[in-house]
């Protein structure tokens, strides 16, 4: 049972899908923070983060793992870190990079087999990509503005700001050559602009019941 999660910033993927795995008790997994914590490292070390060699030089003797929530970089904790503004704006350069994904994608599918096979995994390539045989891919979608209100609320930021911010990454992410967000093959598309938390939750566990 491998459920996949995609979609851009600002629907709900995070909280939907750790939600979800805790009812459905299957293992989560944030494929976001992998990227993050790659970026952290790269900024930490003063790497040019368009210099793809140098880059992914320093991916390939990381040490990542994931465990109960939280996100290791080498044995350290940097759950917290990674989500700051600096990684924020970056992680979309790191991310495109085809090698780094390569890598990281090998780190992740590790990390579910390790599991037993059973997880909720959410990202931006993880049903076209990542697991494109899952036993369920759902897609979160919702309006840019309503995605940007999220954020905003989120981050305490202007929502304004944010919808450019959002923008900017959504193109980036979208028309990448390696692995870019798409809808995936068989997904089911959830628009979560109307719903509360947990009538999306709601219907993803639906969605799952179905598929076991």
């Amino acid at each position: 049972m491998i459920v996949t999660v995609d979609g851009p910033s600002g629907t709900g993927k995070s909280t939907v899908s750790k939600a979800v795995a805790t009812r459905a008790g299957l293992p989560h997994l944030d494929t976001g923070a992998f990227y993050r914590a790659a970026t952290l490292a790269a900024l930490r070390e003063g790497i040019d983060l368009a210099d793809s060699d140098a880059v992914v030089d320093m991916v390939s003797g990381m040490s990542m793992d994931q465990d109960n929530g939280l996100m290791f970089l080498d044995g350290e904790d940097v759950s917290t870190e990674i989500r700051g503004e600096c990684v924020t704006n970056a992680v979309s350069q790191v991310a495109s990079h085809p090698e780094v994904r390569r890598i990281l994608v090998s780190h992740q599918r590790a990390w579910v087999a390790e599991q037993g096979g059973r997880a909720v995994v959410e990202g931006r390539d993880i049903g076209s990509v990542v697991f494109p045989s899952a036993t369920l891919k759902i897609y979160l979608d919702a309006r840019p503005e309503v995605r940007a209100i999220r954020r905003a609320t989120q981050v305490g930021e202007d929502p304004d700001r944010i919808i450019e911010d959002l923008a900017r990454r959504d193109h980036l992410d979208a028309s990448r050559d390696a692995s870019p967000l798409t809808t995936p093959d068989g997904a089911v598309t959830v628009d979560t602009s109307d719903l509360t938390f947990d009538q999306v939750v709601e219907r993803v566990l639906s969605l799952i019941s179905a598929k076991s």
